[in-house]
């Protein structure tokens, strides 16, 4: 990675028709169970279906994609904007919905970066700055720390079901009657 993480990432678009959402998946996949180092732009080319090119269009470098994989700041955007009353509720339908219409998780990809490579403890990092900081300091309270950390570890286990259960009743559920029945422990935890 040259030691070059820092630079800022790609502007997020939406696909249009591009493969940019495909390659994003490809790539988050890809980071997730590999080191950086055996990642090649070709590899995720294939797994996302086009070309090598495409990528280089969209991302430059494989620096850059890296680094807009990392990037947690746009699912901190959409699951934390709501008030902190509803925000347990707001959370699960975020996820849920997001995960069937994108057919991806917001999060779910740092519990695949438990390795010791630079760039895997780079997406902890990130997750922990964007999402889990973010959220403590949005919590009043005793113990927002701690919380923000269980709410978190919530919301990668509800991914984590959905992943594993990919025909199972949470599939066929709606987001709402997750949200039912998910969301309470969750605003348990907010409400401190």
């Amino acid at each position: 990675m040259n030691g070059r993480t820092t630079d800022a990432p790609a502007t997020a678009v939406p696909d249009a028709g591009t493969g940019r959402d495909a390659i994003l998946r490809a790539a988050r996949r890809a980071f997730a169970f590999r080191p950086y180092a055996e990642v090649t732009l070709r590899g995720i080319a294939a797994d996302a279906g086009v070309s090598a090119s495409l990528i280089v269009k969209h991302f430059s470098t494989k620096e850059r994609l890296f680094n807009t994989v990392a990037d947690f700041g746009p699912a901190a955007d959409l699951l934390l904007a709501a008030p902190l009353d509803t925000l347990g509720r707001h959370l699960v339908l975020t996820l849920v919905r997001n995960r069937r219409e994108q057919q991806g998780d917001l999060l779910l990809r740092v519990v695949f970066s438990l390795g010791d490579d630079d760039e895997r403890t780079l997406l902890r990092e990130r997750f922990d700055q964007q999402i889990t900081r973010r959220l403590a300091a949005l919590l009043t309270g005793r113990d927002r720390a701690l919380r923000a950390e269980l709410i978190a570890g919530q919301l990668l286990g509800l991914g984590a079901v959905q992943s594993l259960y990919r025909t199972g009743a949470v599939t066929h559920a709606t987001p709402e009657g997750i949200a039912d029945l998910y969301a309470p422990a969750i605003q348990r935890l907010i409400d401190g």
